[in-house]
């Protein structure tokens, strides 16, 4: 996909997630993510800050407090932004729906992956439906496959081929396990709540597979 229609699938995704973010309740506001130990108000300060990138000294003082730890200066930091307010964090995602600024050390292709996962990870323990394009989650998972690290999915799920139902999309080799491309996409970024909607032969194999 090229760089210009993911940016315009991110401004889409955002104002989606915005408009989802104003309609909730302050109990749905402050309940788990899917994401361990992050608020749904902790998800939503990390779509708004990405485009708010810190500044060199402010990174290197949130690293040090993290001890070096990338998903706890993520988690630190998000739960910093998130004191900023449901109003002002919505109103910053909506400003920035079509902003391409980001952090240097991210691109694109990560920005769009990142948003539409966190986008389920508030609307799936909340019990809402929030279904993206089709192709940008094909090219949201296809992302995911190659990149390696933090996900690491094609060695995580080696010996599965993993089959879109809904668009034309597969990646991997051997016992074939199908769904949504949507929840294909949760899957290999680690999100079980994705489990219930697979199916195929090599759901046992998956089930396996998660619980080593």
């Amino acid at each position: 996909m090229h760089i210009d229609q993911q940016w315009r699938h991110v401004g889409v995704e955002r104002r989606a997630v915005a408009d989802l973010l104003d309609g909730l309740s302050d109990d749905q506001w402050h309940a788990p993510s899917l994401c361990s130990r992050w608020e749904v108000a902790d998800v939503a300060a990390h779509l708004a800050m990405l485009p708010r990138p810190p500044s060199v000294r402010e990174l290197v003082v949130r690293g040090l407090r993290a001890r070096g730890s990338f998903h706890r200066l993520n988690e630190q930091a998000a739960k910093d932004f998130a004191r900023h307010g449901r109003a002002q964090l919505v109103s910053w995602i909506r400003e920035d729906a079509d902003s391409r600024r980001i952090p240097a050390v991210t691109n694109a292709e990560n920005v769009l992956f990142d948003l539409l996962v966190h986008t389920q990870d508030i609307a799936v323990p909340l019990g809402i439906e929030h279904v993206p394009d089709r192709t940008a989650t094909a090219a949201a998972a296809d992302r995911v496959w190659t990149m390696g690290w933090p996900f690491r999915a094609r060695r995580r799920l080696r010996g599965l081929r993993l089959v879109a139902d809904d668009v034309k999309w597969s990646v991997g080799a051997g016992e074939e396990v199908s769904g949504s491309v949507l929840s294909l996409l949760l899957l290999l970024t680690g999100r079980n709540a994705a489990l219930p909607e697979l199916h195929g032969p090599g759901t046992d194999r998956l089930a396996t597979v998660l619980r080593s």
